[in-house]
Order: structure tokens, then sequence, then C-alpha cells
């Protein structure tokens, strides 16, 4: 096996690439050690006489996979799956190995904290107090709030059940509304599942965990923000693709809104420095699922990926569920 792995997140982590290094049956691994975006020619180049691919937000499309024929099997490093063709992988032979929800708790935890951060005002009056200005407001409660939460998957579950204590009351929306398993969830926390204009009108706070693909992109525009309660705050830690940044920008900065929280962005990194700098805006650099534990899981689910630590530990005897 000759293993490429072009994501720079995977190849800064002295662990994971320590774990991944310690195998064995990999004759060559390539690391992108000089953590550049690699795209285009540069990644076709670095892929070369590789058959296994560890990918992390790079594009698997027709450009690559037809330039690299050897590639035979990728292990996705990331819960995200926008950035892979999976139709022209089943149509090439290509075999896409990945696993969902294991940076959950660090993305609903960010979430949360976002959450906390606009309803009780620490953002914007830290940001004032830096300035020297004194501002004693103290925003409002989270406590019994009525939260809105749209793709109630694996962060959007980790995310309510951390909203819990707070009584809030949760409206919820999700392509999987009708499922049996999504309604018994929703009946054990009390949840209201409901059109995704009724969320947006009736929520305080809403807080987006969906998938980006072709239902949802482009999702919250200027009719649904419009929606929104001018006392309402919205988050997003999923991607910055399913929100129309010029439109959020345009409510934030007439306060059509009261304020947002985003972690993601149209593109990344984000150059807008006039939409970053709304005081109305909490910022970060697509953080969310990068804590240390989220970034360890996520490496070792795409080592499990490649197969070769499952055959091994059968090999030695040991049981196979890793």
């Amino acid at each position: 096996m000759k293993l490429a792995i072009s994501s720079p997140s995977f190849c800064k982590n002295k662990v994971l690439v320590k774990e991944i290094s310690d195998l064995k049956n990999i004759k060559k691994i390539k690391f992108n050690l000089e953590g550049l975006k690699l795209a285009g020619e540069n990644l076709i180049g670095f892929l070369e006489d590789c058959d296994v691919w560890l990918v992390g937000t790079e594009l698997v499309n027709e450009e690559v996979l037809t330039a690299c024929p050897n590639i035979k099997l990728i292990s996705k490093y990331g819960v995200g799956l926008d950035n892979i063709d999976f139709e022209l992988c089943e149509k090439m032979g290509v075999k896409i190995n990945y696993a969902q929800g294991v940076n959950a708790q660090s993305v609903a935890e960010l979430a949360l904290g976002n959450i906390l951060s606009l309803t009780h005002n620490s953002y914007i009056t830290s940001h004032l107090l830096k300035q020297g200005i004194w501002e004693k407001s103290g925003g409002v409660q989270l406590f019994n709030k009525t939260i809105g939460i749209i793709g109630v998957g694996h962060v959007g579950k980790k995310l309510i059940k951390l909203l819990q204590p707070f009584e809030c009351k949760f409206l919820v929306n999700d392509v999987l509304d009708n499922t049996q398993e999504q309604q018994d969830f929703y009946k054990t926390i009390g949840a209201e599942s409901c059109e995704l204009n009724n969320l947006l009108a009736e929520s305080d706070i809403v807080s987006i965990h969906a998938p980006l693909n072709n239902l949802t992109r482009n999702l919250i525009a200027e009719p649904e923000l419009k929606l929104m309660k001018k006392s309402s705050f919205l988050i997003n830690t999923a991607r910055g693709l399913i929100i129309n940044q010029q439109d959020l920008k345009k409510h934030l900065k007439n306060n059509l809104i009261a304020g947002a929280a985003v972690d993601v962005y149209e593109s990344e990194p984000c150059e807008d420095l006039e939409f970053l700098s709304l005081p109305n805006l909490l910022c970060t650099p697509h953080i969310a699922g990068n804590t240390l534990e989220a970034v360890e899981a996520m490496g070792r689910a795409a080592i499990d990926g490649l197969e070769i630590r499952e055959r091994e530990k059968i090999k030695n005897g040991i049981n196979k569920k890793y």
C-alpha cells in the first residue's frame, strides 16, 4: 500500500502521524508536511503513484480521480462529505470509507458556548471593555427560550441534550423528521417538528447543524432572515454556504436580528473584513470540530478507514471491533 495524506491538520498532529507511521503493510506514506491547501495540479502531483488517499477537505472530483487512476480507496478525515463526488467514485470503482459523529460533542459544545455568549452579551461587552468602555448590558437568560435546531443529526442531538438543563422549548427541522427514529427522539425530549419558516419566525435562537448539499445550499437567505425576530440570534457551525453571507451581513449591519455566531464561511479563510468586524457577529476560524479530542478521534477513524489496523488486530487475535 502506498498512502498519501493530503490533510494539513492530520499531518501536523504528532500523535496521529506516529500512530499511522507505526502501522505495518504500508510501503510508503506521503505527508503534506508543508501545510499546503492542495488543489488541481498540485494535488494530483502529490497523489502520484499512491493507491490509497487519506483526504481532508480537498476536492475528490473528476479532474483528480481521472489523473490518479491508481487511487482505489479513500478514507475521510473529518465528518463533512460535501467535497467528495460519491457518484463519480462509485462509477470509477473507488471505495470511500468515512465515519460520522466523531466530533459531534466538540461542535455542540462550541454552539452552546456561542449561544450563551450571545444571549448574555459577554462577547460584545468584553470587546467594548477592551476599548475602555464600561457597558453594563447583561443581555437575556437562556433559560426557557425557544431554540430552533436545523439539522437534527449527531451534532443537533448533542446540542439539544446540552441545552436540556435550561428547560428550553425545541423546534426542529430535518429531512428525516418523518422517520420513526427521529419521531421517537423528539418525543423523548419534547421537541416539536415544524416547517422551516415557522421555526425561523418563532425561535429566539436558531442553530444550524445540517450537511451542505443541494437541499441546504443557500437555505438561509434574505427571505428566511426576514422571518426572524429582531431579538433573535443565528448560530452556524455547519457549513458556510448554507447561509447567504451577504444577506446575513446586511441583516446584522441594520440590526434586523440581534446577532450571529459563525464558525464557517462561504469561502475559507474568510477575507470579508467588513463582515468579520461587525460588532454583533461572533466569529471563529472553523474551530468547532478541532478540539484536541475531536481531532484525534477523527484521525483514528480515518486510520481505521484504511482497513489496515482492523486487519492487524484480527491477525493478532484481538477483537476486530475497534
